[in-house]
C-alpha cells in the first residue's frame, strides 16, 4: 500500500514513517515542504502522488501559541486538514487523522469514550482540532480519527525531559495536581496504529496507555524511576499556573473501540519505565 504521512518530522510522524516503511511504500512530508494551508498546492501534491492512505499528523501543536494566535491555529489545523481531506476525496484515499484529548471540555468525572460528545471550550488549539475532526468526518467516507493525550517520544521536547532536567539542575518544581489525563508513549501509539490500519475498521479511536494520572503524579513517577526519590515537588492547582492556553482539567480517554479489535496498550507506568530504559535514564 502507498501511504502518505504528513508531519513526517514530528514525534509520531517520524515513527510511523520508519515503522510502516518496512511493509509499505511510504512518502513522508512536513509542513516546511508542503504548505497545507494552500488548497491548490495540497490538492495537486496528493493527486500526483495517488496515495491509498493518508495519515495526517501535521499540525500546529504549541497550545500556548495557538491561544495567542487563534486564526493561525484554525487555518493550519482546521482548514489545512480540510485541504488534505479534499485531496483524499479526489483520489479515493482513506484518511487517518491525528487528534487530541482536548476536544473534550474536561467536565466529565469518569472517562471519555470515543463517541462521547465533544466540546472544546475556551481553547483555540482544541477548537481547531475539533474543526479538523468535522472536516474529516464530512469529507472522507473511509476515515479513522485517532485521539491520545500527553504524548512523550524520543528525540524531542517532552514533559519527561523537562522534569528530569529540572531535577538534575536542582531547580525547585511546582506541578499541578488537578490536570488529569493519560500519559501516552509515542512508540506504543505507532505500534497500535499500524495494527489498527490493517483492520480497515474505520471510525474514532482512543489510542492511549492504560490508566490515568495528574501532572503531579506523572512527574513523581518519573523522578522515582530515574533515581530522584528525594527530590520534592510542590503541589499547585491549575489556577496557580497561569498560561495563555487553558487545557481541560480532566480529560481521561479510554481505549474501548480499539480494545474490541484486540488492540490494547500497556499501562502508562510501564510505558514510562520503557521510555526511561531506552533513554538510559532508568535507575538501576
Amino acid at each position: 500500500m502507498h501511504i502518505l504521512v504528513t508531519g513526517a518530522r514530528g514525534q509520531l510522524g517520524r515513527l510511523l514513517v520508519e515503522r510502516l516503511s518496512q511493509a509499505h511504500t511510504v512518502t513522508g512530508i512536513d509542513i516546511q515542504e508542503l504548505d497545507l494551508t494552500n488548497q491548490p498546492e495540497t490538492q495537486r501534491f496528493i493527486t500526483d502522488l495517488q496515495p491509498e492512505l493518508v495519515i495526517h499528523c501535521a499540525a500546529l501543536t504549541n497550545v500556548d501559541y495557538c491561544a495567542e494566535h487563534p486564526d493561525d491555529a484554525l487555518t493550519v489545523n482546521g482548514y489545512g486538514t480540510q485541504h488534505v481531506a479534499l485531496g483524499c476525496q479526489a483520489v479515493g484515499a482513506a484518511m487517518v487523522h491525528i487528534s487530541t484529548n482536548e476536544v473534550f471540555d474536561g467536565t466529565n468525572t469518569g472517562v471519555y469514550l470515543e463517541y462521547d460528545r465533544t466540546h472544546p471550550a475556551g481553547n483555540a488549539y482544541a477548537y481547531s482540532k475539533w474543526v479538523a475532526e468535522q472536516m474529516v468526518r464530512d469529507l472522507v467516507p473511509r476515515h479513522m480519527i485517532v485521539r491520545f493525550s500527553w504524548l512523550f517520544a524520543h528525540g524531542g521536547k517532552n514533559f519527561i525531559h523537562a522534569i528530569l532536567n529540572r531535577a538534575a539542575s536542582g531547580q525547585p518544581m511546582k506541578v499541578v495536581t488537578n490536570e488529569v489525563a493519560v500519559p501516552t508513549y509515542a512508540n506504543d501509539v505507532a505500534e497500535a496504529l499500524e495494527k489498527l490500519i490493517a483492520t480497515q475498521h474505520y471510525g474514532i479511536y482512543h489510542l492511549v496507555n492504560e490508566g490515568r494520572a495528574s501532572r503531579w503524579t506523572f512527574a513523581r513517577h518519573i523522578l522515582d524511576l530515574a533515581g530522584y526519590q528525594d527530590t520534592p515537588i510542590e503541589k499547585i492547582s491549575v489556577a496557580e499556573y497561569p498560561r495563555p492556553s487553558r487545557p481541560p482539567e480532566y480529560s481521561v480517554l479510554r481505549n474501548f473501540a480499539a480494545a474490541r479489535l484486540g488492540i490494547q496498550l500497556r499501562s502508562w507506568q510501564e510505558a514510562v519505565a520503557a521510555f526511561l530504559d531506552a533513554e538510559g535514564l532508568l535507575a538501576k
